[in-house]
């Protein structure tokens, strides 16, 4: 999954979250597939890598539910968050930033339509 959503996939951006994606006809399996990572060149400590990816996990978990709705039939969604930022001062800046890069995500499903 991951090599084939940096090869063939779309990326949007909404500073510090880049997202990655990728669709495919997939009939029986999950709607969607996700997976988060946070670069240890500015995140130096695991622990503080795990939090970011922790609240990436959070957010996307408790407002993915306005973007399942948007995917058609049929179609499967492969995402990969990835926190491109130096740091992280505030905790409530990641959901903020989530909501509208799936906001952004959706609003390409919906074009396609």
């Amino acid at each position: 999954m991951l090599n084939q959503v940096f090869a063939e996939g779309k990326s949007l951006n909404v500073f510090p979250l880049k997202i990655t994606y990728t669709t495919k006809e997939v009939v029986g399996a999950s709607i969607a597939q996700i997976g988060v990572g946070v670069s240890s060149r500015h995140f130096k400590k695991a622990v503080d890598r795990n939090r970011v990816k922790r609240l990436l996990r959070e957010s996307y978990r408790l407002q993915k539910f306005s973007l399942l709705e948007l995917i058609p039939d049929k179609k499967q969604l492969s995402v990969f968050i990835l926190f491109v930022g130096k740091g992280i001062s505030d905790t409530s800046l990641i959901p903020e930033k989530m909501q509208l890069i799936l906001q952004k995500l959706g609003n390409s499903f919906q074009n396609k339509l």
